[in-house]
């Protein structure tokens, strides 16, 4: 307890530097700078401190047995400074000389157009409103820390821990290289970024392709890869691969799931088993929610080198200090090398001034700082910035093609949580509650950044320009770096209210008080659903202004809007299946590495049917995923398990583990073992097969059951194969439970060598479950592809011939020509 409030005091003294940089209001307003709140609301002098602190060190000379108390309170002025300055920021006032987000957003776009048109001095921030706004806020939480007496906190060392007293420096530092002056390192960074020669991109235009196919880099890729599965298939199945015709190999392809760094962690397992296997070698496309976006980038850069091993090394290097530890997080990002490689994106995006920084680019930033740094800061490769640059190992398909994920939350006539930050008219909040709001699903490639649903995509050397009825408005945009992709794919914490309380719900349902509240939040879920508390991280919208060549489906507002705020899949699905299902990938296997939290009642798995109705996906499996269990017999369980208060709640609880740890302790091993496989129900390892097969009713196809025999994947109209790996306790490797150990929670941020050992070893011995079948699976595929294939080209020679003898017999009847058909 005493450790706890300790690095909680202390993390409010970082609070108050980086709080500055967090928007999260839906009314926004810029104080203008003559109206800056100071420290302790205090004015401030030339020398930066507040006037009132001379009468201050008179008083301490008169009471210095009170020294410790003024300097809590002098800290604690300071952070309430900081915090009023926040507040005065986001609060609309009577007086209108704030400037609304209306004429910010005028601001920013005249700034952008002069700049292209060489009007703008790239040394000149003050003309740029993003900077100017973000140079404000770093000013004020300078001047925040600065303030503090910070000698005085030797005498607090019992309170705040000793890494504060180094705030002082590492803001100025901070301040000092992000002022924009000749020869500061963000001067030296936006100089860079338009380079060709550091951002080749800087002088190509680029187009908005519209239309539902594959790209041509896309296409060329999986040309180039067929040559690579062919040859693992080959060894996979221990087949000669002249034996293997091309057009039989399966198309392979795996998702991993949301969850953090868990997902991160159990997905290298996975990954690195299904390697050893030889079946990595098969695979045509890797997908990703979340943590397993970033695991998928960090073996596709100098870090990981296309090995999980490497992967594994590095984590266990890097991840066992909290993202947000201020010690390391300040020095990464004040220090060089790493200071430069870290904010180059910062810099970039601020001084483009397309949007905002946000509480997604600061989480970008921290992952950044711990994921994309080595443990020997001098290897840095900045190359690795770049989701494009990752073609570099996908050249001739020598590796799988990876696809990141994220999702424009539609709010029907309100558009994409109100991008704009203007007061929704009550008239639409009426018109809104009536609809369902739903979720856009936006992929990325090292090739392109592509909306299915939209049925267009840019090069993804072009995320981060601004585009124009279909042309990008200047290509003197570098790419967008990887660390703010980072927060993008992460962002869970962008949830909508409908999210955040289903998180708690378990707690507020134990109590008997709350089920009133429970019931009357549940009846407002619609409403809660379209409200997202933390704004997401907003990028220039490339389709404004293509509305007439857009689906009809397509909502009217998404071809006005400036920004696209992306975010987090995981709020749609927490498996990545639906680009895979794209048309033109044809998947015949997809292998679900499933990591995420509360595994058997959220069935993401199940939840893809639905959009595969909706595409029209044939051969999808029908009503997969976790059984649902007796809901009565749960109602039941909830209603004993109700307390009257939380304390009664946190008793029952502790007493049901206690009482379940001692029943389970004096059960024979084997009705334990039987017990364990009814919880798990589907088990390690799962596979279903959907039909291809027309149905001349308009009934629903019956529910897909779980594959037993190989056979069944060898009927003529089997459609996609769905092999289903969930991370459940294994006995093999006892101690490890995702549901109840803490460490993997979805928000843990800190993990041990041992931690992610024994989470990696879980997730290998699950796949070891369900080797055989998965081998038994991809073979049953092959033959039945195989057999197809033989069978059309059979009926293909029997047509050739009989069209041939008919030939011959017009040609004798009409010449008289005799043949050897004669």
């Amino acid at each position: 307890m005493y450790n706890t409030a300790r690095v909680g005091l202390g993390a409010l003294v970082t609070t108050g530097a980086v709080v500055m940089f967090y928007r999260t209001q839906i009314h926004r307003r810029i104080l203008p700078v003559n109206e800056r709140v100071t420290p302790g609301n205090a004015a401030v002098g030339s020398n930066g401190k507040q006037k009132g602190d001379n009468d201050e060190t008179e008083n301490e000379k008169a009471e210095p047995d009170e020294s410790d108390g003024k300097a809590k309170k002098g800290i604690l002025s300071a952070i309430k400074g900081t915090f009023g300055q926040l507040v005065v920021q986001q609060t609309p006032k009577k007086n209108p000389e704030p400037t609304p987000d209306d004429d910010l957003q005028k601001k920013s776009i005249g700034v952008v157009q002069a700049r292209e048109e060489g009007q703008l001095n790239q040394r000149d921030a003050l003309t740029d409103t993003q900077w100017l706004t973000f140079s404000n806020k770093l000013l004020v939480a300078k001047e925040s820390i600065l303030s503090i007496d910070w000698p005085k906190l030797n005498n607090l060392t019992n309170v705040f821990p000793d890494w504060a007293t180094g705030l002082p420096e590492w803001v100025t530092k901070l301040q000092r290289e992000l002022n924009m002056e000749p020869g500061s390192l963000a001067d030296e960074i936006w100089s860079e970024a338009q380079d060709p020669k550091v951002n080749p991109e800087v002088e190509k235009d680029a187009h908005v392709r519209l239309g539902k196919d594959l790209c041509e880099e896309e296409q060329r890729y999986l040309a180039s890869r067929k040559g690579f599965t062919k040859q693992g298939l080959a060894q996979y199945l221990n087949i000669p691969e002249s034996d293997i015709h091309d057009d039989d190999v399966p198309i392979i392809a795996t998702t991993g799931s949301g969850g953090g760094l868990r997902a991160m962690v159990a997905g290298a397992g996975y990954y690195q088993a299904l390697t050893e296997a030889g079946l990595y070698d098969c695979t045509t496309y890797t997908a990703g929610v979340s943590g397993s976006c970033w695991l998928q980038a960090l073996y596709l850069t100098s870090l990981g080198k296309c090995s999980f091993d490497r992967v594994m090394e590095h984590l266990k290097a890097r991840i066992n200090v909290h993202i947000a530890y201020p010690p390391k997080a300040l020095e990464l990002v004040t220090s060089a090398p790493t200071n430069k490689y870290l904010l180059r994106g910062v810099v970039e995006r601020l001084k483009t001034g397309y949007s905002p920084f946000t509480l997604v680019d600061l989480y970008g930033l921290l992952l950044g700082a711990r994921l994309l740094v080595p443990s020997n800061e001098l290897t840095l490769d900045d190359t690795d910035l770049k989701l494009s640059a990752q073609r570099r190992f996908l050249e001739n398909g020598e590796q799988p093609l990876p696809l990141y994920t994220a999702v424009r939350h539609e709010i029907p006539f309100i558009g994409g949580e109100n991008e704009k930050g203007k007061p929704i008219p009550e008239e639409l909040k009426e018109k809104a509650s009536k609809h369902e709001s739903w979720f856009q699903w936006f992929e990325a490639t090292p090739y392109e950044i592509y909306c299915e649903e939209l049925e267009a995509g840019i090069p993804t050397w072009a995320m981060g320009r601004r585009f124009e009825n279909g042309v990008n408005v200047s290509r003197k945009v570098p790419e967008m770096k990887l660390p703010l992709l980072f927060g993008i794919f992460g962002s869970a914490f962008c949830a909508t209210l409908s999210h955040y309380y289903h998180e708690i719900r378990p707690f507020v349902t134990s109590v008997s008080l709350f089920l009133s509240l429970d019931k009357m939040v549940l009846d407002r879920n619609n409403d809660l659903s379209k409200v997202h508390p933390i704004d997401p991280c907003s990028v220039p919208n490339f389709v404004k202004g293509l509305k007439e060549s857009l689906p009809s489906t397509c909502p009217v507002l998404v071809s006005t809007q400036l920004l696209t705020p992306l975010k987090d899949a995981g709020m749609s699905n927490n498996l990545a299946c639906y680009p895979l299902l794209r048309p033109g990938r044809n998947i015949d296997i997809l292998i679900a590495f499933d990591s995420s939290a509360e595994i058997q009642t959220a069935n993401w798995i199940g939840y893809a049917e639905g959009y595969a109705k909706q595409r029209k996906v044939q051969g999808w499996p029908v009503a997969i995923g976790w059984p649902k269990g007796d809901n009565k017999q749960r109602q039941q369980e909830l209603e004993d398990a109700q307390a009257h208060s939380a304390k009664e709640a946190q008793q029952k609880l502790e007493e049901a583990q206690r009482e379940a740890s001692e029943a389970e302790n004096d059960k024979p091993l084997s009705q334990r073992k039987e017990e364990q496989k009814k919880k798990n129900a589907l088990g390690y390892c799962t596979v279903w097969v959907g039909s291809k097969e027309e149905r001349d009713s308009g009934d629903e196809p019956p529910p897909s059951k779980a594959v037993e025999d190989d056979w069944e994947l060898m009927k003529p109209n089997a459609g996609i194969t769905v092999v289903y790996f969930p991370l459940i306790p294994n006995e093999k490797v006892p101690g490890v439970d995702p549901e109840i150990s803490p460490y993997l929670s979805t928000w843990n941020f800190e993990w041990t060598p041992e931690q992610i050992d024994q989470t990696v070893a879980l997730a290998k011995a699950n796949f070891r479950e369900g080797a055989e079948k998965l081998k038994g699976t991809v073979r049953a595929v092959y033959e039945r592809k195989k057999k197809l294939r033989l069978g059309m080209e059979e009926k293909m020679i029997e047509k050739r011939e009989k069209k041939e003898e008919e030939r011959h017999e017009e040609n004798r009847r009409t010449y008289g020509i005799h043949d050897h058909f004669s």
